[in-house]
């Protein structure tokens, strides 16, 4: 019998499954991140979290800025929005953004990670890596006519902006039950997607009157 017990001591133990292990680690740490913010939270408390060791997960992820990187790519990984016809662009962003800012809807691990991080300067520099590579180049790219670039970000910028009042603040002027504010929502997101003679005129217009100085 003894001998059949030190059989057993011998044998190897059972190895962690890589995968699952380091999903549960990131995991952890976008929930850990969207509720406590880059600065607020350690890698121990994640660590623990996910039922590993701070050292696994340096492990696995080099450092806590390299796990936040990570967390910040499954965060604001979806960018499908931007797929479909074009010219349903703004009635399909419009209708997804009312959709996902309903009442009884809470805030998401997306928006509360990029409010509560952002005052990090090392953070908001890889968040902005993120959406930039994620979300403003592509839509830059399918914009049509002049200042592609800032039309973009001032797209992302109204929907941030409109997610934050509506969602987080709860605005009570955002909460219209006629139906009309999605469309002026609509509206104000076609005059940035739209291409348009004259949206450069009031560019042109400021320049003349500072050569008239």
């Amino acid at each position: 019998m003894a001998a059949k017990q030190e059989l057993s001591f011998d044998q190897p133990k059972r190895r962690r499954n890589a995968l699952a292990t380091r999903e549960a680690i990131l995991q952890s740490a976008l929930a850990a991140f969207s509720r406590h913010g880059y600065d607020g939270i350690g890698v121990r408390e994640i660590a623990e979290a996910a039922g590993v060791t701070a050292v696994l997960v340096n492990r696995y992820f080099g450092s806590k800025e390299e796990l936040f990187a990570e967390a910040v790519e499954l965060a604001f990984a979806d960018n499908s929005l931007f797929e479909g016809e074009f010219t349903e662009l703004a009635n399909r962003l419009s209708a997804v953004i009312m959709r996902k800012t309903e009442p009884q809807d809470k805030p998401n691990d997306a928006l509360l990670l990029l409010l509560r991080s952002a005052p990090n300067p090392r953070a908001a520099e890889i968040l902005r890596d993120c959406i930039a590579r994620r979300f403003e180049r592509p839509l830059k790219s399918l914009l049509q006519g002049p200042r592609a670039e800032e039309r973009a970000a001032m797209v992302l910028a109204l929907i941030l902006g409109f997610v934050l009042m509506r969602r987080v603040i709860r605005s009570k002027g955002l909460f219209d039950d006629s139906g009309s504010l999605a469309g002026e929502l609509k509206i104000m997101l076609q005059r940035l997607i739209e291409s348009s003679a004259r949206s450069d005129v009031p560019r042109r217009h400021n320049r003349a009157k500072k050569h008239d100085k």
